[in-house]
């Protein structure tokens, strides 16, 4: 039987945390790049994003079960309210405190950075509480998606560059887009393999509202768009050369695109692996684009 322990990190999906960490990672490497690390900056960043991700995972468990999204039939990895591991009080109480050990992690970039922060941090927050949750949740009424490149992308990446520069670059912001465009195209899978229960619960996911082939040409210019920023980068503002190390990732990224078109709906879960190959391929391409740029630096 499953330790305590082992249910609640099975809840946090870490799978996907990857979604969080890569853009912190690029606003890392960016600040590196213009000589301005902070370093304890870069690890509350990196720590309150994680934790506001874990915190939407958690409430969105809870939220999906109380809307009939996660129910016995549910095609994905197992929901832990759903699965009754854990009751849906104890993932309110979860909820809110890891929330609020976000907040608490937090306080010297709010301190630091000022009212952008504030605002960053609030809004981010609140985008996890309306993901699923509230009567006119993102998810349900098919706008998740935006949110998710602006959150996952220009958003986590300039916020995490500012609490260590105390500055705005429009570079900054164009490079978040990158994550930003990959980050969606996690979300594209997994409504892609959930389109047939999401209907039934009135989960007006794109996918739901344009069908799954919209979902497949998306996620194939999710992968596109985000090379394309690349190369803006490196053209266009003189990015380093070295940026374009994460198009290596480019080959991982057709391979999973290839295998997500390969799957019929029939055989909805034998999609759970491509997502977790779509959050890796995130990964790599931010670990790749955030050397580039600390190559840059250093050359």
């Amino acid at each position: 039987m499953a330790t305590r322990a082992a249910v609640w990190w099975e809840a946090a999906r870490p799978k996907t945390l990857w979604a969080a960490v890569s853009p912190v990672f690029i606003g890392i490497a960016l600040a590196f790049n213009a000589n301005e690390l902070h370093v304890l900056s870069a690890a509350l960043a990196l720590t309150g994003a994680i934790l506001i991700q874990i915190g939407t995972n958690y409430y969105n468990d809870l939220a999906d079960f109380q809307k009939g999204a996660d129910s016995v039939d549910r095609q994905g990895p197992r929901r832990m309210v759903q699965a009754g591991m854990v009751t849906e009080s104890e993932m309110r109480r979860a909820t809110v405190l890891v929330f609020g050990l976000a907040v608490l992690s937090g306080v010297y970039l709010m301190v630091r950075g000022g009212w952008p922060i504030v605002g960053i941090g609030v809004s981010s927050i609140l985008f996890g509480l309306a993901y699923t949750g509230g009567r006119f949740s993102l998810a349900y009424l098919g706008i998740a998606d935006g949110f998710v490149l602006i959150f996952f992308g220009p958003v986590a990446v300039a916020g995490t560059y500012f609490v260590q520069t105390l500055s705005w670059s429009p570079v900054v912001w164009i490079a978040g887009l990158a994550p930003g465009f990959l980050a969606v195209s996690i979300l594209l899978v997994n409504n892609i393999r959930d389109r047939a229960q999401d209907s039934i619960a009135g989960k007006k996911t794109l996918i739901v509202r344009l069908g799954r082939a919209f979902g497949q040409a998306l996620y194939a210019f999710c992968i596109l768009a985000a090379c394309a920023v690349t190369i803006v980068l490196w053209q266009v503002y003189e990015a380093p050369v070295w940026i374009l190390l994460s198009l290596l990732a480019v080959p991982l990224m057709l391979k999973t695109f290839l295998q997500l078109r390969s799957i019929p709906e029939a055989k909805s879960p034998s999609l759970n692996p491509v997502l977790a190959m779509t959050a890796r391929n995130l990964l790599v391409f931010s670990i790749l684009f955030s050397l580039g740029w600390i190559l840059g630096a250093l050359g």
